[in-house]
């Protein structure tokens, strides 16, 4: 590699809105983000399904019997 081309590979300190801090390796000292995975709905398993038009019953009535 030729040197003094590359940008310096350091430790980096990755914070989340809430609170969750990760430590890596970036070219970036500090990395702030909103959502993380301790608070992504899809991680934690506190994700809700909202079917406010009632569109999953609807189907189960138009489709209920038929097998193919």
């Amino acid at each position: 590699m030729k040197k003094e081309i590359h940008p310096k590979y350091d430790v980096a300190i990755i914070s989340c809105a809430c609170g969750n801090v990760v430590h890596t390796r970036s070219t970036k000292k500090t990395i702030n983000v909103e959502i993380c995975s301790n608070c992504h709905p899809f991680f934690t398993g506190k994700q809700k399904f909202v079917d406010s038009e009632g569109r999953v019953e609807k189907f189960m009535r138009k489709y209920k019997g038929e097998k193919k």
